[in-house]
């Protein structure tokens, strides 16, 4: 794969968005929110708070815990869109968002991320306790300011880094119901931690020029695709215990640790095929597309499969 494209890097930057046609509507406020990232991650903060409830389910607690973790994700989503605006102008993928085409104001953008954030950590300190509260900020400020504002564009573990709030919402969702960090919040913290930088770089191979143009400091950029393969190794290869320790520690049941380990070996058997691929492109898109599945069908096994 060749990664020396002048002409393609030139019609990238200079291309354009288009000037608005109208201001932004409802679709806009919720498009800065990133629905997909909100939605995967609702999931894993439901399997979280499921898993420590054994089947015995405060309903009341759940819908307060997810509503919080929700509008806490939103603000930190907003917040990535306001702080990248400059650099999503650039990248094919992301020129057409509302910031960059100016269907909505920085201003805004600014002040409706923070209030979703201030609305978001008072619903997980008021109705899920100080644990969840807690990790909900930490979880905040990890992706705004450690991953979006500084490391995103100065140093290849921006993504490492930044897994750490993408891991914070099954663990949110753990605490509000034991009101306490145990083996359990540490293994639904690696299960999220492990999966994302694989995840992410396999779409980072895939788009790696338009990161190139876009300035941002993203492994396969930085290192090239075949240092970015070797590194997703390990990640995938710590995930396949996982599902071993969950069920040696009585979280989950016999189902969770067969489905759960053969995905991970799958996984762990395409990232080792993708050394040898002749088409990197085909390959990243199959192994993005396995990881997505991967974490949703983890998450809906082990809520049917809990150990009561």
């Amino acid at each position: 794969m060749s990664y020396n494209a002048p002409s393609d890097s030139a019609a990238l930057a200079s291309a354009r968005p288009k000037p608005p046609e109208k201001a932004g509507t409802w679709k806009d406020f919720i498009a800065v929110t990133k629905p997909g990232i909100i939605r995967s991650n609702l999931i894993a903060a439901f399997a979280g708070f499921w898993m420590a409830s054994r089947w015995e389910i405060d309903f009341g607690l759940m819908i307060m815990t997810l509503l919080g973790t929700m509008l806490v994700m939103a603000s930190s989503c907003v917040f990535n869109n306001y702080f990248d605006r400059d650099l999503d102008v650039k990248m094919e993928r992301t020129r057409n968002r509302s910031l960059p085409t100016g269907r909505l104001t920085p201003k805004v953008v600014l002040w409706y991320a923070i209030i979703l954030g201030v609305a978001g950590l008072s619903v997980l300190f008021l109705f899920s306790g100080v644990l969840a509260g807690i990790f909900g900020i930490v979880g905040m400020f990890v992706y705004v300011v450690a991953y979006t504002i500084w490391l995103k564009r100065t140093s290849t573990w921006s993504t490492s880094v930044g897994a750490i709030s993408g891991a914070m919402p099954p663990v949110i969702g753990y605490v509000a119901v034991t009101q306490t960090v145990d083996m359990g919040a540490f293994l639904l913290f690696a299960l999220l931690f492990l999966w994302q930088p694989p995840h992410f770089w396999a779409l980072g191979i895939r788009r790696v020029e338009e990161y190139r143009v876009a300035g941002f400091q993203l492994l396969p950029v930085v290192k090239g695709v075949k240092r970015t393969k070797f590194q997703m190794i390990p990640y995938i290869a710590l995930l396949v215990p996982l599902p071993i320790l969950m069920y040696a520690y009585g979280y989950a049941g016999k189902f969770f640790l067969v489905v759960s380990l053969l995905l991970s070996l799958s996984w762990l058997y395409l990232a080792f095929k993708g050394l040898r691929a002749k088409d990197d492109e085909a390959w990243s898109k199959k192994v993005f597309l396995f990881s997505i599945n991967y974490l949703m069908v983890s998450m809906i096994v082990l809520v049917l499969n809990t150990l009561s």
